[in-house]
């Protein structure tokens, strides 16, 4: 029976350590919070009444969300899940694009298509969970958890959605950034039509130049209505998503951002999850893509700042916390030391908060990115970081193979070997 390895042994603690670990204890951050009186700034209660458990965990992603605006880095936000419906986008999203905070988004078709119910006059509203799922069905209410809306929003969304995908500016192969934008330019246009006050995700993120990447196009109602066009029209319907110039574009954007031109200086990148499954992992697969499969030398995100409820002992994580994510080269091994967090909680419970104490600061803004402007440049510069390494690639493209053993000819039985005589 084989037997692993034993796993190496942390290096106890001698007693001359003593005296500087009682040092350091010394100087750690008192825990005694003061009364709250009600008069405090937002951030007041976040970073003297949030002392300790995933108050402290979220306390330090609060920090860490200023210090990425602070320190202008580049903020890619990863949101998972169908929270438009809950209307995440509106109450801390928007807000954030509008300020400038938010560089770049990855999230799921979901959020996208829910985002466009509201848009056409649909309500969503608040349901008991425990209304009853048969009877719900009857009545023609769609459930997501704790929101419920009718049916005809979505037969309404599919309608409009087809409208627009129709039109003679899909009728091509693009990435999904592509199509969100193209997407965001015709809701845009919609919003105006019907006076829309409260704009949709897209919309706003057309607007201010934020690329949208979903990883999973096909999982969303968006893309099943794609299906739909193609079956109905055959080759006059011209519009596929470039899944892998996609997955290049997402390097590429983030090449662009931390590389500096003519310089050994590398600028600041952050990376904002909310909440896990694709768009997590899609984001943070662009390093692995850069360093590991194209030989193009990176450096991981500076700032890490997770929520969500999945353990992190059972893969249900989607991609890692940061420590784990370092060994992909996924973070830099300064935010696994001092910038990072894993805040082990709802997005919908402490994310409005975070971005309330964060706007509250009339300080944090900034001046538009414009990453979506930037996608040409960025994938010709990363296109040209390839080429350059094209021979040293070319070598790991092939794999030594064992080879087949001979087959014997068929119709020829081998003979038995003769037995010796004892």
């Amino acid at each position: 029976m084989l037997r692993s390895a034993p796993l190496p042994m942390a290096k106890p603690r001698t007693p001359s350590s003593k005296p500087t670990l009682q040092k350091d204890f010394s100087r750690a951050r008192d825990v005694r919070p003061t009364g709250i009186t009600g008069k405090e700034r937002p951030a007041d209660i976040i970073t003297q009444m949030f002392p300790a458990y995933v108050g402290r965990q979220e306390r330090t992603a609060f920090e860490l969300m200023q210090r990425s605006v602070r320190e202008d880095c580049a903020i890619f936000l990863t949101l998972s899940g169908a929270m438009t419906p809950a209307g995440l986008h509106q109450s801390c999203l928007i807000p954030l694009i509008e300020r400038g905070i938010i560089d770049c988004i990855t999230t799921t078709g979901a959020n996208l298509y829910h985002d466009a119910h509201r848009i056409i006059g649909h309500r969503i509203r608040e349901i008991d969970p425990q209304a009853g799922d048969v009877m719900l069905r009857v009545a023609r209410i769609i459930r997501i958890y704790d929101l419920g809306f009718s049916e005809d929003a979505l037969l309404e969304t599919d309608k409009l959605f087809s409208a627009i995908l129709r039109g003679p500016d899909f009728q091509r192969k693009m990435t999904t950034p592509e199509l969100h934008y193209l997407l965001g330019k015709h809701i845009a246009n919609l919003e105006e039509a019907l006076g829309v006050t409260s704009p949709s995700l897209l919309a706003t993120a057309y607007r201010c130049g934020v690329p949208i990447f979903v990883g999973a196009v096909q999982d969303g109602s968006i893309f099943l209505n794609m299906v739909k066009l193609k079956r109905l029209y055959g080759a006059q319907f011209k519009l596929e998503i470039d899944v892998n110039d996609d997955v290049f574009e997402m390097g590429a954007m983030q090449h662009h951002c931390f590389a500096s031109v003519g310089s050994s200086l590398k600028k600041k990148m952050a990376i904002w999850i909310l909440g896990g499954g694709v768009p997590k992992n899609y984001t943070l697969q662009g390093e692995p893509l850069l360093d590991q499969i194209l030989g193009v030398p990176t450096h991981g995100f500076d700032i890490d700042v997770q929520i969500c409820v999945d353990p992190v002992d059972n893969g249900a994580l989607s991609s890692c916390p940061a420590g784990e994510g370092h060994t992909w080269g996924k973070v830099s091994a300064e935010s696994v030391a001092t910038g990072s967090v894993y805040v082990h909680t709802d997005v919908t419970a402490v994310f409005p908060w975070l971005t309330y104490a964060l706007l509250s600061d009339s300080t944090i803004h900034r001046k538009h990115r414009r990453l979506y402007d930037a996608r040409t440049k960025a994938v010709a510069t990363l296109q040209a970081e390839v080429d350059k390494r094209r021979k040293k690639l070319a070598s790991t493209v092939e794999f030594a193979f064992p080879k087949a053993k001979a087959a014997s000819k068929p119709g020829k039985a081998k003979k038995p070997a003769k037995r010796k005589a004892r």
